[in-house]
């Protein structure tokens, strides 16, 4: 097979999602056989190098997660010259200024802050050169929640009630705290994997619950709980400009006192996504047809409002009053056993045909 596409595969990141990024680069990696494919690496401190190829280095051994280490001479960066569209060029060491590859698209597999909020899609779009996945406008209004729900709002989709709490200010008012209700949940407005976010069931613990939030983000956004079934469903754009739903799966969490300590909630946190395998999935969802439908038109019509292009998950609650979303993603999980993944596989797109679909549906965009 010809390999006649070059993909930079971007991992790692300044992000608190770093090392997600990596599990899930490393399994899309091993997916590319008819790609030549430019591994390159970000540190948690921003800098950028070139990997040696070796994906044994990214893989995931139990419960040990992969770092990028920086790598003396193998220091790169994007040309931005427009008569070097598309280089990676060496800029330390004796190649300093000297290009590394010339790649025809770049594959962010980038998770959270600097890989998923727009900044790095802008660094591309300088550099002119064609990258997988949402643009600058989706990519920031999907990461910042307060956005996400403006937007969707705007198109008139089922949103959850949320109030932002800026720079400034400590705590709710009182009139917030009535519309709002107990238990409700304190997030960082950009954030991903859940970290940093808190479920108050006690009004003293709010203010606690709004410091850890800002140790991520000065804004935070709270929500009001929302009682209803959690479900997660894939949006994907084809090279054909067509844009399809997943299959539905429902995510089912053990009861509190199974993963938590007595007197706290369970919800879908962090150790609970990665760390403490107790999760359960329904995939497809055990949901009526009439349901499922309604869920994946509305993730689409999600998809639209934001801009989004290539891919996304939305996640919502399936209420009484019928399908409210939570959130989007604009590159989620991407390890074979991901959700986003097993949601198309469950479709009929598998793993490999799914990261060839995603890479020649840019490759098409740039073409037409």
């Amino acid at each position: 097979m010809s390999k006649s596409t070059t993909v930079a595969v971007i991992y790692g990141g300044n992000s608190p999602e770093h090392s997600i990024s990596c599990i899930s680069a490393a399994s899309i990696m091993q997916q590319m056989e008819q790609y030549t494919v430019i591994p390159i690496g970000i540190t948690k401190e921003g800098g950028w190098y070139l990997g040696d190829g070796d994906l044994d280095k990214l893989s995931q051994h139990g419960r040990t997660l992969p770092t990028v280490e920086p790598v003396d001479g193998r220091g790169v960066a994007l040309s931005f010259d427009a008569k070097r569209r598309g280089e990676i060029v060496y800029t330390e060491g004796e190649n300093a200024g000297k290009t590394a590859a010339v790649v025809d698209v770049v594959l962010p597999v980038l998770h959270g802050p600097n890989g998923e909020d727009g900044t790095i899609q802008g660094l591309f779009e300088l550099a002119g050169v064609p990258y997988v996945g949402c643009g600058v406008v989706a990519s920031a209004n999907s990461m910042d929640k307060e956005f996400t729900k403006i937007v969707l709002g705007s198109a008139g989709l089922p949103i959850g009630k949320q109030v932002v709490l800026r720079p400034g200010t400590e705590t709710l008012e009182d009139c917030h705290r009535e519309l709002l209700g107990l238990p409700l949940f304190v997030k960082p407005a950009r954030g991903g994997s859940s970290i940093g976010i808190t479920k108050v069931s006690k009004w003293e613990d709010l203010e606690d619950a709004i410091k850890i939030a800002r140790e991520c983000d000065p804004k935070v956004v709270v929500e009001a709980a929302v009682e209803g079934r959690e479900v997660e469903c894939g949006v994907l754009e084809f090279p054909d400009g067509k844009i399809a739903a997943s299959e539905i799966a429902e995510i089912k969490l053990p009861p509190a006192d199974k993963n938590k300590a007595e007197g706290e909630d369970s919800f879908y946190d962090f150790d609970t996504k990665y760390l403490d395998d107790v999760i359960s999935v329904d995939l497809p969802a055990d949901v009526p047809a009439e349901l499922s439908d309604q869920v994946r038109d509305i993730a689409v019509q999600a998809f639209l409002a934001v801009d989004a292009k290539g891919l996304a998950r939305v996640d919502f609650f399936l209420t009484e009053e019928g399908p409210i979303i939570n959130e989007i993603n604009t590159f989620p999980g991407f390890t074979s056993i991901s959700m986003y993944p097993q949601m198309w596989i469950q479709t009929g797109v598998s793993y490999p045909e799914l990261i060839s679909t995603l890479i020649e549906t840019e490759i098409s965009r740039h073409k037409a």
